[in-house]
């Protein structure tokens, strides 16, 4: 079975490929830069423990590896899925996180980067779901 070429399974996979890259992005910057460097691009970084940065660099890094090997690979891609959902699920606790700290005004990236992990779900689960490997060669 070959995947379709369409426009909106290229639009899917062009969102897939910006998530990944700005969850990479930030989970190298969360795991590999100084704390106080990180702080003076985001300041909550400096305000909770080192740990709790790292750890969500490890988060990030997990979430924007998810929503790529899986589907490129065609090994478990439904686990592609289950990566924008935990990306869908981190976005809403980061937005309440600033809600909290009375940042409510950088909640828009959130939302949007929220609304872009949704497309996603919803076209790999409804519209182009990626098939693994294995089913294809039965077809």
């Amino acid at each position: 079975m070959q995947q379709q070429k369409s426009v909106p399974n290229i639009l899917i996979w062009t969102v897939q490929l910006l998530l990944a890259a700005l969850f990479l992005l930030s989970g190298v910057m969360k795991l590999g830069y100084p704390i106080a460097k990180l702080a003076a691009m985001y300041p909550w970084t400096g305000q909770v423990s080192p740990v709790y940065v790292r750890l969500l660099g490890i988060v990030d890094l997990a979430g924007g590896l998810g929503l790529l090997l899986p589907s490129l690979l065609r090994i478990r891609p439904t686990l592609t899925v289950w990566a924008a959902i935990g990306i869908i699920v981190l976005m809403v606790l980061a937005t309440l996180f600033h809600i909290s700290r009375g940042e409510a005004s950088v909640t828009g990236f959130n939302m949007i980067v929220t609304l872009l992990a949704g497309v996603v779900v919803w076209g790999r689960t409804r519209k182009y779901p990626v098939y693994p490997k294995a089913h294809c060669r039965q077809a």
